[in-house]
């Protein structure tokens, strides 16, 4: 078996968010997608959300993402998306939309679009807004929100579709709605079959491929007989993208990645048990020497923070 999570959809995710920002709002919220000038630069602010992630404190976190763009009529303004991948309905979602969204408008007093993606399995969750109020004092919070299980009655759409995000949303649908380990398989073949008959160009080709097969896990034998299926779709096509070097330089990213995301992970939790201890603003001066540090000094801090006294104890 893989060593990955088959439910783990939080890093390919993220890539396709930031390698298709256009397509991906095209597809899914056109109506965002006309009022943004795409001619000028649009920027990923990973620093500003993260910072905003670590004071929410509600609990995991998944691919969500904030981008700096601007309106057709020159506003400067921020992205936020969040995507729900998890298997259960999460009923803090809208929530979190909410308070997401005030923080950052209160920190950094810039114009804010939520967005949710709900790529869940349960039919009735649809979020879309977030409702307080008490003694007539009340608060009306709504947000775009897309489903993407309505995109099933739609997959002839998807499948003639020309937008590269097509795809990613295809292998999602598929990643969730099939339990049996050969019909994934069956499905991830065609989505890169899908993908090879499109025309793409090499570097869209190893892209998509790379969140295809993130997203549609395999059993070990399985997906050495998917991967077999792919050289000789190649070799038909005389399309040679998708080598046992690529494929090596592939799940060598992958685990990359995996190392990143646990360190950032114990980072994070560093600082939320330093917070706790000596407060925002003491641990704040810490932070960045914190998110550099490798993972045996990160262990290594945690057990010191057991016992010492002042902040400065546990660094030397």
């Amino acid at each position: 078996m893989n060593t990955r999570s088959m439910d783990d959809h939080d890093s390919p995710w993220k890539e396709a968010l930031e390698q298709r920002f256009p397509e991906f709002l095209a597809l899914l919220f056109p109506d965002v997608y006309e009022q943004v000038d795409w001619r000028r630069e649009r920027v990923f602010l990973d620093k500003e959300l993260q910072q905003i992630v670590q004071d929410a404190e509600l609990g995991r976190r998944y691919a969500d993402k904030l981008v700096k763009v601007f309106a057709r009529d020159g506003t400067e303004t921020w992205v936020l998306i969040h995507v729900e991948v998890q298997g259960e309905a999460e009923r803090d979602f809208a929530e979190r939309m909410y308070v997401y969204h005030y923080r950052l408008f209160d920190r950094y007093q810039m114009d804010v679009v939520s967005l949710g993606v709900l790529a869940d399995s349960h039919r009735n969750f649809r979020p879309n807004s977030y409702h307080w109020g008490r003694w007539g004092c009340e608060l009306d919070f709504r947000f775009p929100s897309v489903k993407l299980l309505d995109w099933q009655a739609r997959w002839e759409q998807l499948e003639n579709s020309d937008n590269v995000f097509a795809l990613v949303v295809m292998a999602q649908l598929r990643a969730k709605s099939s339990k049996r380990a050969e019909e994934r398989q069956a499905w991830k073949f065609q989505l890169v079959q899908l993908m090879y008959e499109r025309g793409y160009e090499r570097d869209v080709i190893l892209e998509l491929f790379r969140v295809i097969d993130w997203m549609i896990r395999l059993p070990e034998v399985l997906d050495r007989q998917f991967l077999e299926s792919v050289y000789q779709l190649e070799e038909s096509k005389k399309m040679p993208y998708v080598t046992s070097a690529e494929r090596f330089g592939i799940e060598k990213g992958i685990q990359q990645g995996m190392q990143q995301g646990m360190q950032q992970g114990e980072a994070n939790m560093l600082l939320r048990q330093m917070i706790r201890k000596y407060g925002v603003d003491v641990t704040a001066a810490y932070r960045e020497q914190i998110e550099k540090a490798d993972p045996e000094t990160l262990l290594e801090w945690s057990e010191r923070l057991l016992f010492a006294d002042k902040i400065e104890d546990i660094f030397h």
